[in-house]
């Protein structure tokens, strides 16, 4: 059984570009699942992340190529180092599993609670804004409840 949720969705998160906030808020549950997964778990968990994120970033990448986004090289940029990342923590995971690999793990995760909102903020927020005015228009409305 796992623990209470540590990483949750909140309408904060929202930016109004229903694709990127479903997607969103799938990243929130790969994460969380990242933070409560019991020891046994966390290699499961973490190749979890890492297809959202390769599904993620790379749908993202293909949204500001194929747009001519304008901020698209700084924000596929910091995709990368998450990633790089990522992967340096499931190379350790996989190849020593213990204390240290498992802390390892859980640091990972918290850095991407700490990274997330940041990111959502200014470069996701950009491109929410930038996808909908080609698909439908215009900037996008965003009410949040909390």
């Amino acid at each position: 059984m796992s623990a209470a949720p540590v990483f949750t969705w909140t309408d904060r998160y929202k930016l109004g570009y229903e694709r990127m906030d479903d997607t969103h808020r799938d990243f929130v549950e790969k994460v969380d699942a990242l933070l409560t997964a019991g020891d046994d778990a966390l290699l499961a968990r973490l190749d979890d992340f890492i297809a959202h994120a390769d599904a993620h970033f790379g749908e993202e990448k293909e949204w500001m190529q194929t747009t001519g986004f304008p901020a698209a090289d700084c924000h596929i940029d910091e995709h990368a180092a998450v990633m790089k990342s990522v992967h340096e923590v499931r190379e350790l995971l996989a190849g020593s599993p213990g204390p240290r690999a498992f802390a390892a793990a859980r640091s990972l995760g918290r850095a991407l609670v700490d990274w997330f909102p940041g990111h959502a903020t200014y470069l996701d927020s950009a491109l929410s804004a930038w996808m909908c005015k080609r698909v439908y228009g215009g900037k996008p409305v965003v009410f949040q409840r909390d």
